[in-house]
């Protein structure tokens, strides 16, 4: 087996109809702070997070996923969250990439338009665990 990867954090990703309820709730109730938004041409928010101490919780719509997979589009297929998890490096995202070897790749690997090197797969269990070196 290949080194394991370092990890710095992990974030849930929750798969919502809505981006901004979901925000409020964490900032106006129990003093999280806006992190990261992306709005859509629309102005509505496609994906956020939101921050308090080491806590992170990141919020992506059903339509943005299914934008970027329309195979993600068949009802009940379960995927309501992702596991969101950084690595410390290049060199553990390829140790990563790398252990996971055999599992179904969902998006491979990739870099996104906010400079992070990413790319997902899914666990046995059918959970879609994305590693991401920033």
């Amino acid at each position: 087996m290949s080194a394991s990867p370092a990890m710095k954090s992990l974030s849930p990703v929750l798969i919502v109809d809505r981006v901004e309820p979901c925000v409020e709730f964490w900032t106006e109730r129990l003093g999280f702070t806006r992190e990261n938004e992306v709005p859509a041409s629309d102005g509505q928010l496609i994906f956020a997070s939101v921050k308090k101490g080491d806590v992170e919780i990141m919020y992506q719509t059903k339509a943005s996923v299914v934008a970027e997979d329309p195979s993600q589009a068949t009802e009940g297929n379960g995927r309501n969250a992702v596991l969101f998890i950084q690595v410390s490096s290049l060199g553990d995202l390829d140790a990563a990439e790398a252990a996971t070897r055999n599992a179904p790749v969902v998006k491979p690997r990739h870099t996104t338009f906010y400079g992070s090197t990413e790319f997902y797969v899914r666990e046995p269990g059918g959970t879609v665990v994305g590693f991401a070196a920033l």
